[in-house]
């Protein structure tokens, strides 16, 4: 064979082998081409899918939606490793962010759109992951049954004066792990763990259900006082539904520690997958998902607070009042969780 016939093989073998590999690879290996984004997700389709689509609408972006369950979307993030399609990985709460960081799927992504509208400590200091939006995990109580001028600070429900009061989640459950970390940043573990069990000596039953189940047990007069993210008190206020009305009418919010801390806020948020094949992409759409358009839109729709400054905050979240948050690095929250966890199952709070 002479030369100028084998160097047309080799151009011809060479094309079938780019075909082969090309066909067995996940298309978002060629995205930025093709204009994807793709985008692993917590939160329910309902409560994202919206947004991403009006992105798509403004850039021409598609973007590619999977949704589950945050702890098994992450696991499949390390086990899929780089051969993941993911370029996003969307999650609740800044505990779940940080293991996220920690599990090492995540990337550094700098944007100076997000250094400029993400307040310092809704965002990872090392820029891993932005808070996109927030929300309170407070205290509501029953009228009637409760003088809102006994109620103070969330150390204050460990006072026996509210024995069999209370209803909560479990310990299990990562927004009271965050709650319990940021106590922990404010008074130390010894004094919080005196705290968490003089809570749990307080509970009106053991722990059980979702936040949405506590509101429901205190209107229905198991307790007097339950512990719950606004949003589901958002939810009921907002539902259709005659019986989450009566609920939602029973019960009135409660801004706990304005004297000093302030209430504890979390929030959920986006990072960039470590191995991310669409990163301009990606980062336009978590520009996006900032933009004072689509901090209304959560607002509106998820009953949650905007994490940008002037942001419109809805009407139902602005009938429950003005309030002190509390402004505490929420890198700590993932930190001081191992820490947390630990002194909850040492309280007994199942």
């Amino acid at each position: 064979m002479n030369r100028t016939a084998l160097g047309k093989l080799f151009v011809a073998v060479g094309a079938a082998a780019v075909v082969s590999v090309s066909a067995l690879l996940p298309t978002s290996v060629f995205a930025e081409e093709s204009g994807l984004v793709n985008v692993y997700s917590a939160r329910k389709e309902a409560l994202i899918k919206p947004l991403f689509d009006r992105f798509t609408q403004d850039t021409g972006i598609t973007v590619n939606l999977v949704t589950g369950k945050a702890d098994a979307l992450l696991k499949r993030l390390e086990v899929e490793g780089s051969a993941s399609p993911a370029d996003l990985f969307v999650t609740v709460d800044a505990g779940r962010l940080h293991r996220a960081k920690e599990a090492g799927v995540l990337q550094v992504a700098k944007s100076a759109v997000l250094e400029e509208l993400i307040p310092a400590n809704l965002k990872d200091r090392d820029g891993y992951w932005y808070g996109m939006t927030q929300r309170a995990r407070t205290i509501f109580y029953v009228k009637g049954k409760v003088d809102p001028a006994e109620l103070t600070t969330y150390e204050d429900l460990a006072d026996p004066k509210w024995k069999k009061r209370i209803c909560v989640r479990s310990s299990s459950n990562i927004y009271n792990q965050s709650l319990v970390a940021s106590m922990i940043d404010a008074n130390g573990v010894e004094a919080t763990e005196v705290w968490a069990k003089g809570l749990v000596a307080n509970f009106a039953k053991p722990p059980a259900g979702g936040d949405t189940d506590q509101l429901k047990a205190a209107a229905a007069g198991v307790c007097d006082i339950a512990i719950a993210n606004t949003y589901y008190f958002g939810r009921l206020l907002k539902s259709t539904d005659e019986e989450s009305q009566a609920v939602a009418s029973k019960l009135t919010a409660f801004w706990p520690n304005q004297t000093d801390r302030g209430v504890h806020m979390n929030v959920s948020g986006v990072g960039v997958t470590k191995h991310a094949r669409n990163l301009g992409n990606a980062v336009k759409l978590m520009e996006f998902m900032a933009s004072d358009e689509s901090q209304a839109w959560y607002g509106e729709e998820n009953n949650e607070y905007p994490v940008v400054s002037g942001a419109k905050v809805s009407d139902v979240l602005d009938g429950l009042g003005q309030f002190k948050a509390d402004d505490i690095d929420l890198s700590k929250l993932g930190e001081n969780n191992r820490a947390a966890v630990e002194l909850m199952d040492r309280a007994g709070w199942k």
